[in-house]
């Protein structure tokens, strides 16, 4: 006697649940090969292992400042708004010109981080752009203290902003040493931001 259903025998020894299971996988084994779930997750287009704050860094040494904001805000994904991101965010806002924007996010740093040279540093030099000279000589001055001298880019900084305070309104043919401002990163790095004619 010929079987019609081959499955019957082993649907009845399995029970309905199991042998639908069994059916399932035994479809899925002999089925070919179908385009992947469009609802999938899919692969992370970033750079796999790439830490986006290390890279906004080395952008910023390249006065990319544009892409250097867009990675450091893809790492507030992975590290949250840190001190070093909030100074890394105003870096970025510095170089574009952004100096309103600039200004708050190294603010926000620095009360976060009250002990860290580097925000304290940047945020001088937002604040000369802002015309802000007498508060920069005072920030730069602490930046100098917790950096217990150290950095040559904060000292020169410093003695830039002691320089433009001390100044009369009309002194203000200085060198081109004086436009050159050095922005400083976590582990002693630093970045040149040089003064633009739109700044």
């Amino acid at each position: 006697m010929t079987k019609k259903n081959g499955w019957a025998p082993l649907a009845r020894r399995l029970g309905p649940c199991t042998a639908a299971f069994a059916f399932a996988l035994v479809a899925v084994g002999c089925s070919p090969a179908e385009p992947a779930n469009p609802w999938a997750p899919g692969v992370d287009s970033r750079q796999e292992g790439a830490d986006p704050l290390l890279v906004g860094h080395r952008l910023m040494e390249a006065e990319e400042y544009e892409l250097a904001l867009d990675a450091f805000t893809r790492a507030t994904l992975d590290h949250g708004l840190t001190p070093e991101i909030l100074s890394s965010l105003g870096s970025a806002n510095l170089g574009l010109g952004r100096l309103g924007q600039a200004e708050d996010l190294l603010r926000r740093a620095v009360k976060q981080a009250p002990d860290w040279a580097e925000p304290h540093n940047n945020l001088g030099i937002v604040l000369m752009e802002r015309g802000k000279t007498a508060e920069a000589v005072q920030i730069l001055k602490r930046a100098y203290a917790l950096n217990n001298g150290e950095s040559d880019a904060i000292r020169d900084n410093l003695r830039l902003a002691l320089e433009k305070f001390e100044n009369t309104p009309h002194s203000d043919d200085q060198s081109t040493e004086n436009n050159a401002y050095k922005l400083v990163q976590q582990g002693g790095g630093s970045y040149a931001i040089r003064k633009s004619p739109d700044l």
